[in-house]
């Protein structure tokens, strides 16, 4: 299935049901008098969010949505039914912004979020309604209210509760395969993952997360160069980053600095989440080499980075243990403080990757 994140669609509300002329005419009934239905409600225009979705790919096919007219009076005052409703479905996390791709309407955060978008329109009164002394035989009725139309965007942000940044060929993705069951695409080339990846890291039957996996940023992604940022608003709402520097290439000091710089430059919050820095691919560098590059990381960031191997599965669960404790902060079941002296917990029967 292909990825999408962001679509624009054009939705209308169901116009309601004119009401009915008609007068009663009957055997051996005079002065039978009006007897003309009102017109049913036009449709609603609803979104809903549903589990089991992770893209928005089918608004890619269908962009116009509009609900059913309501149906209009007839005689023997026979009242319209209803418009059909039109129901979008979308993924968790989707949000609803204006048609200026800047105003967010609504964020369907949850799973069975239900909100209606427009309203449908009132049915018209049929003349009926309209009889009285003064006028016992009315021959008009009000048409149907008019629905309500507009264009919106579509998009999604995944819900993650950790998030991956680094640069391309940092080793995003062989680290998310080593930590969960996810499979993304794996090569040696840079922007080999072209769209998020998510990934549930079973740490235990009661110590589950997810991670999500986005493309690699460069440096000037925040004014569009490469894939720009437009994927970081997947890891707005996790926990907290996993940074993974490629301990390979030769100033990982400044691998560091361009992928600050740019969540700096993106904003949303995302240079105030926690960052677990990582040296990734150690299975490749000598223990020289990893105390030297491991110290220019801690005396340019002020963190212990993590040493980690996606391949040989080498410190990716102490790095795992960590983001969960973050995962746990952000959930309200580790406060900041305590987790100080709680310490590495071991999971029971172990973890391999």
């Amino acid at each position: 299935m292909k990825f999408l994140d962001q679509a624009k669609i054009y939705i209308r509300s169901g116009n309601g049901g004119g009401g009915a002329v008609s007068f009663r005419r009957e055997k051996f009934i005079p002065n039978g008098g009006p007897d003309g239905g009102d017109g049913g409600h036009g449709g609603n225009v609803w979104i809903t969010a549903v589990d089991g979705l992770n893209t928005l790919i089918d608004y890619r096919y269908q962009q116009h949505f509009k609900a059913q007219t309501g149906h209009h009076g007839q005689g023997r005052q026979m009242h319209g039914g209803k418009g059909e409703d039109v129901i979008l479905k979308v993924p968790v996390g989707t949000q609803v912004l204006d048609e200026d791709k800047e105003t967010v309407l609504l964020d369907m955060d949850r799973a069975g979020m239900t909100e209606m978008l427009l309203k449908g329109g009132n049915g018209g009164w049929g003349n009926t309604r309209f009889k009285g002394p003064q006028n016992q035989a009315p021959t008009y009725a009000n048409p149907g209210q008019e629905g309500q139309e507009r264009w919106i965007w579509l998009r999604l942000k995944l819900i993650a509760d950790i998030g991956l940044a680094g640069l391309p060929n940092a080793g995003k993705s062989t680290f998310l395969s080593a930590a969960s069951a996810a499979k993304p695409k794996i090569a040696d080339y840079p922007f080999t993952t072209l769209a998020p990846n998510l990934g549930m890291v079973d740490l235990s039957p009661t110590e589950r997360f997810v991670i999500a996996d986005i493309p690699g940023l460069i440096e000037g992604a925040s004014e569009g160069a490469g894939l720009g940022t437009r994927f970081l608003g997947h890891v707005e709402r996790s926990a907290s980053l996993i940074h993974l520097i490629d301990g390979t290439q030769e100033d990982v000091v400044e691998a560091w600095r361009i992928i600050r710089g740019e969540l700096d430059a993106y904003g949303a919050g995302l240079a105030d989440k926690t960052e677990l820095l990582a040296l990734n691919k150690i299975d490749a560098l000598s223990e020289e080499e990893r105390e030297e590059k491991a110290a220019a990381l801690k005396a340019a960031s002020g963190k212990t980075p993590y040493l980690v191997s996606g391949v040989s599965g080498e410190g990716v669960k102490e790095l795992l243990r960590a983001a969960w404790n973050e995962v746990r902060k952000t959930r309200g079941e580790l406060s900041r403080v305590d987790d100080e002296d709680e310490g590495v917990v071991e999971t029971p029967g172990g973890w391999q990757p």
